[in-house]
C-alpha cells in the first residue's frame, strides 16, 4: 500500500539463485515488469548497455542502510526506453535466517521528458532573445544603409520564423528594393522603382505609417484592387501569407519598409508583429541618421535619444514620466535607459538602468540589455526572474559591458510593487507630506558579469499620493557630490514637489534640473510613478 501511494514498485532480489521477485506496487511500475518473478539477467538484459555495471553494483554493494538512488535506462517489452531509478537495502529474514536485497523502483520517465521539455523551451527563449539582441544591436550599430540593409536582411527572416525579406528603402519619392536570399530579386523587380503614391500595398504601408498583414490574394485585390502584384502575392492563401512594416520614427514620414512572407501556413501572432514593429521603428530612427550623415559623435547622442521608448499613456491609478539629457558637454553618449511597459497580467513593468561606457557601444550594450528584459519580461512575471535571466544570456553571449538596472512590477489596483536591483542607485520614495526615504532593494551584482547569480527581490505597497523616483548615477553623483548627499538632495526636492501638489512630470523636472545645474559631468536619466 505504502510504495503503492507513493508510485513506486518494490521488488526481492535472492543473491544465492539469482532470482528477482516482484512484491507489488504502482500499477503503473508494475506494468514495466509483467512476470512477477525472474532472473536478474533477464532484466538486466533489458537494461540499456551503458547502465547494466551500475545495477550489478547496486545490488553487490547493498547493505542494511538505504542505498543512493542509481538511475538505468529500461526497455519493457512494447515500449520505448523508460528512465527508472532504483534504491536497495540488505535485510536478513528473521534470526539467521537468508539474506534479501529489496529494491525499490520508481518511473521519472515523464518528469524527465517535463525537464527536457522545459529545458528545450528555456534554450529556445535564451536563443530568440539573443537573436533578437543582436538584431537590435546591429540595427543601432550600423553607420551606413549598407550595414542596416545587411543586418535586416540576414536576421529578419531567421529571427520571425519566415520564409523570406524584403527591404524597400525610399529615394527620391521612389522605391530601392533589396533582397535576402528567400525571395529572388528577379520576383521583387516589379516592385523597384516604384513611386511612393503608387496604389499597391508595400507604398501605402510607408506612405500611412501602418503595418499591413494579408493573408490571402481576395484580401489583397480587395484592398488595393489597382496595385501591381508581386509575384509571390499570387500564391497567398491558406499556406502563404505576408507582412509588411514600415521604417518608421516618431513624427517622422517612414523612410521605407520590409516585407517578410511566411510558407508552411505560419501565421505570425500579435505579440510577433508588435515586436517586429518595435525593430522597425529602430530601423527607422538609425537609417534617418545615417542619411543626415551627422558627425559619428552628433549620431551617438541622437541615437540614445531616440531609443528611449515612449511611456504609456493613460494608466489607471498611475502617472509615469521619464527624462533624459545627455553628459554637460555633448560630446559623449552614455548608455543611461529607461522603460516602461504594461505586462500581460496588467501590472506595469518600470526600469532604469545604466550601460557601461560613453560611446555607441555602451548605446549598444544599452540597448541589448534593454530588448532582452522586453522579451524575457513577456513570459517572466517575477523582476528578479526577469534579471536572473538576462544576466545569464549576458554572460553567455560574453557581454563586453556590465550593466546596472532596477526593475519594478507595480499593480495599479492596491499598489503593491515588486522590485529588484542589479547594482544599481537605490530607489527614491516621496510622500505627500514632503518626506522621503532612501530604498534600497535587494538583488544582485551588475548585469553581464557574475554567471548563475540569483537575483532577490522584495514587495512592498506604493501609497496613494506617494512616488517613486528611480534615477541613475548621473543624477545622484559627481565631482562635488557624493551618492548620499545626491540621494538626499534628489529625495528633498521630490518630497517638496508632491508637497507642492506637482504631478509626476513636473516632479521629473525638478530632479533632472537640479542635476543639470551642477555636477552635471555624466549623462542622466529620471523616471518618476506617482499612485494618484
Amino acid at each position: 500500500m505504502a510504495t503503492t501511494a507513493a508510485h513506486l514498485g518494490l521488488w526481492m532480489y535472492s543473491p544465492h539463485d539469482h532470482q528477482m521477485e516482484w512484491l507489488g506496487g504502482a500499477p503503473a511500475v508494475a506494468a514495466l515488469f509483467p512476470d512477477p518473478a525472474t532472473s536478474l539477467s533477464r532484466v538486466v538484459s533489458a537494461v540499456h548497455p551503458d547502465d547494466r555495471e551500475a545495477l550489478r553494483q547496486l545490488l553487490r554493494s547493498a547493505s542494511a542502510q538505504e542505498s543512493p538512488w542509481v538511475r538505468v535506462r529500461y526497455l519493457p517489452q512494447h515500449e520505448g526506453w523508460h528512465q527508472l531509478a532504483a534504491q536497495t537495502r540488505r535485510i536478513q529474514l528473521g534470526y539467521g535466517g537468508p539474506e534479501r536485497i529489496f529494491g525499490l523502483v520508481r518511473d521519472d520517465t515523464k518528469q524527465e521528458k517535463r525537464k527536457e521539455a522545459a529545458q528545450a523551451a528555456l534554450i529556445a527563449e535564451r536563443q530568440r532573445a539573443k537573436d533578437i539582441a543582436d538584431f537590435s544591436s546591429g540595427l543601432i550599430t550600423a553607420a551606413t544603409e549598407q550595414e542596416l540593409q545587411q543586418v535586416a536582411l540576414t536576421r529578419l527572416a531567421a529571427t520571425f520564423g519566415a520564409s523570406g525579406a524584403l527591404l524597400a528603402l525610399v529615394e527620391e519619392g521612389r522605391l530601392r528594393v533589396s533582397t535576402d536570399a528567400g525571395i529572388a530579386m528577379w520576383e521583387a523587380d516589379v516592385l523597384h522603382g516604384l513611386p511612393l503614391d503608387h496604389p499597391s500595398a508595400l507604398p501605402e504601408s510607408i506612405r500611412t505609417g501602418k503595418p499591413q498583414l494579408i493573408l490571402d490574394e481576395e484580401d489583397y485585390i480587395r484592398r488595393w484592387p489597382h496595385g501591381a502584384e508581386f509575384p509571390r502575392l499570387g500564391r497567398l492563401g491558406s499556406d502563404y501569407a505576408a507582412s509588411i512594416t514600415p521604417l518608421s520614427e516618431a513624427g517622422n514620414q517612414p523612410l521605407g519598409a520590409w516585407l517578410v512572407t511566411y510558407g508552411g501556413g505560419y501565421r505570425p501572432s500579435l505579440e510577433e508583429r508588435t515586436l517586429m514593429g518595435t525593430l522597425a521603428d529602430l530601423a527607422g530612427q538609425a537609417l534617418r541618421r545615417i542619411r543626415l550623415q551627422h558627425a559619428r559623435v552628433e549620431l551617438a547622442t541622437a541615437l540614445q535619444k531616440t531609443m528611449l521608448p515612449t511611456l504609456p499613456a493613460h494608466l489607471a491609478g498611475l502617472e509615469v514620466a521619464a527624462r533624459y539629457r545627455p553628459s554637460r558637454d555633448g560630446l559623449d553618449i552614455g548608455g543611461d535607459w529607461y522603460d516602461a511597459f504594461v505586462m500581460p497580467d496588467g501590472a506595469v513593468a518600470l526600469e532604469i538602468g545604466d550601460a557601461q561606457g560613453h560611446d555607441v557601444d555602451a548605446a549598444a550594450a544599452m540597448g541589448q540589455v534593454r530588448a532582452s528584459i522586453r522579451a524575457i519580461a513577456a513570459h517572466e512575471p517575477d523582476p528578479a526572474t526577469v534579471l536572473t535571466r538576462t544576466n545569464e544570456l549576458l554572460v553567455t553571449m560574453g557581454a563586453a559591458r556590465f550593466s546596472s538596472c532596477t526593475l519594478l512590477h507595480i499593480d495599479p489596483d492596491d499598489g503593491q510593487v515588486t522590485g529588484t536591483s542589479a547594482g544599481h542607485v537605490p530607489l527614491l520614495c516621496a510622500r505627500e507630506d514632503g518626506s522621503h526615504s532612501i530604498h534600497e532593494l535587494p538583488g544582485g551584482p551588475v548585469l553581464g558579469v557574475v554567471p548563475d547569480t540569483e537575483y532577490r527581490e522584495e514587495t512592498f505597497t506604493l501609497d496613494e499620493d506617494s512616488a517613486l523616483v528611480m534615477v541613475t548615477d548621473g543624477v545622484v553623483e559627481g565631482p562635488g557630490l557624493t551618492l548620499e548627499a545626491g540621494l538626499e538632495r534628489a529625495g528633498t526636492l521630490a518630497g517638496a514637489a508632491l508637497h507642492d501638489g506637482l504631478n509626476a512630470e513636473q516632479i521629473a523636472d525638478r530632479v533632472l534640473d537640479a542635476a543639470v545645474a551642477v555636477d552635471h559631468l555624466d549623462d542622466v536619466a529620471v523616471l518618476v510613478i506617482r499612485r494618484t
